[in-house]
């Protein structure tokens, strides 16, 4: 009689801990360094620095040190001092005073390996500096550079200002097809009133093939992968945001963008304002129940051995493509674009994709493909 109870309690113990994950993914546990924990659309944060101590937190921040110029001539030396703690806020202050060679200070510092992120939800609450010639930013970096140095891992910026500018903020990706140096970049400006006057949150949201910014609700642009429109590219030059990036905080001085106009000295100190940094992840071991749909319209792109075919979709999101070759599982890939390589050319293979959920659901196979490797 003892061993069936223990054997009913054991069974119980067991579909009571099922949350129906095929992978078995645990719901996320909130950080209690977050104020707001959880948001609407099961977001929780899992990192979150709200600078309510009295110095930068250096188990969560890495200081950049140098007078490099940012890669855009810009004038400021970056250095310790220039970003304080106090009454519950960040300073990030830039000011004009000669130090190793440079005419202003300020400082830049990430997250680099302390809170590197893939997919997600990053909120910053700030206020912004004012002056000609002040270019403070919120923006991310790939931490491991997979597709190669800048531009062709990415850069997102969620938000840049430039003081000549005022009231006009600006969302931006650079990418190895799309970005500043060739005039090609992606991205959206928003004016709004009182931005150095008062706290505004800048919001990410990121998702898989997707990034969308805001600011205090209100929609500042989307930017969103479409293989269709990008044939003749591999997916990582065109939208690399399927790896791991990290978050800066920065006040440039002057620089190729911010500098346009020159650099008004008398606007200085001034400082860039954040009351908190909260990162929120989606909550898929909960929230996620259905499987996604099988892909569909398998298509040869214009680009060598690579085809693409319709994105499957799920209650929440896709998050990889396993794709198959004469029935055998080859490799994955993170986006709906595939770069065949290695196969024997002028061979004909056939090529069937699965999709699969962050919970490790699986879509049917889709409709077999016919593929002459070249």
């Amino acid at each position: 009689m003892k061993k069936t109870l223990i054997l009913l309690l054991l069974v119980f113990v067991l579909v009571g801990c099922d949350n129906g994950a095929p992978n078995g993914l645990e719901p996320l546990v909130a950080t209690d360094d977050a104020l707001i924990q959880t948001l609407d659309g099961g977001w929780v944060a899992t990192w979150a620095d709200e600078f309510n101590g009295s110095a930068v937190d250096e188990t969560k921040w890495t200081f950049e040190i140098n007078g490099d110029g940012g890669g855009n001539n810009e004038l400021q030396y970056y250095t310790r001092d220039n970003a304080t703690v106090s009454d519950g806020t960040l300073k990030i202050t830039a000011k004009h005073e000669d130090y190793l060679g440079k005419s202003y200070t300020s400082s830049r510092i990430t997250t680099k390996y302390k809170n590197d992120m893939l997919y997600g939800r990053v909120q910053v609450r700030a206020k912004l500096p004012t002056g000609v010639g002040t270019w403070p930013a919120i923006w991310m970096m790939p931490t491991a550079s997979v597709y190669g140095g800048w531009p062709d891992s990415g850069e997102f910026d969620i938000m840049e200002y430039v003081g000549y500018d005022p009231g006009v903020i600006h969302s931006t990706i650079h990418t190895d097809i799309y970005n500043g140096a060739q005039g090609t970049q992606i991205g959206y400006s928003y004016r709004m009133n009182g931005i150095e006057d008062d706290f505004h949150t800048y919001d990410l949201i990121w998702e898989p093939g997707y990034m969308a910014t805001y600011i205090d609700d209100d929609l500042i642009g989307e930017f969103r992968y479409n293989a269709y429109y990008n044939q003749n590219y591999t997916y990582d030059q065109v939208f690399p945001y399927d790896q791991q990036f990290f978050l800066i905080l920065n006040l440039a001085v002057g620089g190729n963008w911010g500098g346009v106009q020159g650099v008004d000295a008398n606007a200085f100190p001034t400082s860039l304002e954040v009351d908190y940094v909260r990162y929120y992840q989606r909550d898929y071991a909960t929230l996620d129940e259905l499987a996604p749909s099988q892909p569909t319209d398998i298509t040869l792109a214009r680009v060598a051995n690579t085809l693409f075919w319709d994105p499957s979709t799920d209650d929440y999101a896709v998050e990889k493509y396993l794709v198959l070759v004469d029935g055998e599982a080859y490799d994955y890939t993170n986006l709906n674009q595939y770069t065949f390589k290695g196969l024997t050319k002028g061979q004909t293979y056939s090529i069937q994709v699965v999709s699969y959920d962050f919970v490790g659901r699986k879509s049917d196979k889709s409709e077999a493909f016919s593929f002459t490797y070249q």
